[in-house]
């Protein structure tokens, strides 16, 4: 049982073609999505002061590493296809591992992506008004065709992702360097709070604690790599670093960005904006500049939904290949070497919650508590395994066990009850699609166990 793992399920056929670049960009681009853009006002209106603000981004990045620390213990540990439903399967259960795997499969992965393809055409439609159905036709557009994209081979979804990792992350820092440079904001935004508050004081550490929700919201996708290990090479090795360096530099950017916004307005000012960055950028550019970032974030919604399109049908593939899941979506293409069945299952389920939420906000509220369970399960994992594999190898050791991952376990779960008790509809709906995965898991363990008794009784 102590012994080094294989490094790969054996009847994974997935191309380990992805290199550290791919991985780290992947990261990155699974995390700057639109909500550096929209999150602020709100952290803002909790904050009144500058000081503590630009805190809550810094605790938002340390408890988002202190999960990173404990997925890239279990990443390197367990370099396979699917991420959390494998490290639930090996500390728990084949049941938590299931259930895990059913919640991120179709709540988190299919949710975000029609969350995203939605932000993304209503954003064009406030540029170039389409109406309703057009919109909508947009939206199923796009995810139909990122995940025809990314079924060609991950290598193509792989350059897609880092063209526009490269373009946003770019363009964010153009945007805050310019600006700082533009002198049309104010540097003393940054010393001065509102005038209704001095300190941590004025929103008291309860409201500190609820900025945290939408920064840690902004954070959220950092461990994506964990979901495509078989396809990283030397996985035991760059797992852990793409989600160390990619989480580094989210919250570099994030920090930046976030300065300019300061730049722009007075936090006072910023506080209830829907759209700090396009008001930000009318201030310190004029008129143009909020076109430029209108267009820039939907570069970023762009580039997250072709990531969470590459990372998804990951964890339905490796559900399949223990036969808890529908046939066939263990299959890879013999020639581009990409889980083209789950891919196209994916893409099914997403345009299905198109159709069915037809808004960003409800499909974006049916996503974040699934979320915070997956995410907390997975760290309450490496606890686990700690206690009943002592001896296991670990390419790569989690800094700061226990305390450190225990910050982001705490975080996680009382964000999540605080979003049960004010989302209650949102939060039901989770935990519904969580229990509806029971039956489904009693029928697929059952065809399992038959097929591993046929095939012992052939042998």
């Amino acid at each position: 049982m102590d012994s080094q793992p294989s490094d790969r399920h054996p009847r994974d056929r997935l191309l380990r073609a992805l290199t550290l670049t791919d991985a780290l960009f992947l990261v990155v681009a699974s995390v700057i999505g639109s909500g550096i853009f929209l999150t602020p006002g709100r952290i803002a209106e909790l904050l009144p002061h500058p000081g503590w603000f630009l805190a809550a981004w810094v605790v938002g990045g340390l408890l988002s590493l202190a999960g990173a620390l404990a997925n890239a213990e279990l990443g390197a540990m367990f370099p396979h296809a699917g991420g959390d439903y494998v490290y639930l399967r090996e500390a728990f259960h084949p049941l938590a591992g299931f259930l895990v795997g059913w919640l991120t499969f179709f709540v988190i992965f299919a949710g975000t992506i029609a969350a995203l393809a939605a932000g993304f055409a209503a954003g064009l439609g406030s540029l170039w008004p389409v109406g309703p159905m057009g919109e909508l036709s947009i939206a199923i557009g796009l995810v139909l065709a990122t995940s025809a994209l990314n079924a060609l081979g991950v290598r193509w979804g792989a350059r897609a992702n880092n063209l526009s990792t490269a373009v946003k992350v770019l363009a964010l820092l153009i945007f805050a360097g310019a600006g700082l440079a533009s002198g049309t904001g104010d540097f003393s935004h940054w010393l001065r709070p509102s005038s209704e508050a001095s300190g941590i004081s004025g929103a008291g550490w309860g409201g500190f604690g609820l900025a945290l929700s939408p920064v840690l919201f902004s954070y959220l996708g950092w461990n994506a790599s964990i979901y495509v290990a078989s396809e990283i090479r030397d996985p035991q090795r760059n797992v852990p670093r793409s989600l160390l360096v990619g989480l580094a530099v989210v919250t570099a950017v994030y920090l930046i960005v976030n300065l300019a916004y300061l730049y722009a307005f007075p936090v006072d000012r910023l506080a209830g904006l829907p759209n700090v960055g396009e008001a930000s950028a009318a201030v310190l550019f004029g008129e143009r500049g909020g076109v430029f970032v209108a267009v820039l974030v939907l570069v970023s919604i762009l580039g997250t939904l072709n990531a969470t399109v590459l990372v998804g049908p990951r964890i339905a593939y490796a559900m399949a290949l223990d036969g808890l899941l529908f046939s066939g979506m263990d299959r890879a293409h013999a020639r581009f070497g990409t889980p083209v069945i789950a891919i196209a299952a994916q893409a099914a389920v997403s345009v299905g919650l198109l159709l069915l939420l037809r808004s960003f906000p409800s499909a974006l509220d049916y996503t974040t508590f699934a979320i915070l369970l997956a995410a907390s399960a997975g760290v309450a994992a490496l606890y686990t395994l700690r206690r009943q594999r002592p001896h296991a190898v670990r390419p790569y050791r989690a800094w700061g066990y226990p305390v450190v991952p225990a910050l982001y376990l705490v975080a996680n779960l009382a964000i999540a009850a605080v979003m049960l008790v004010n989302r209650p509809l949102e939060c039901g709906a989770g935990l519904a699609m969580l229990a509806m995965g029971l039956p489904f898991y009693a029928l697929f363990s059952r065809g399992a166990r038959a097929r591993r008794g046929d095939d012992g009784d052939s042998g």
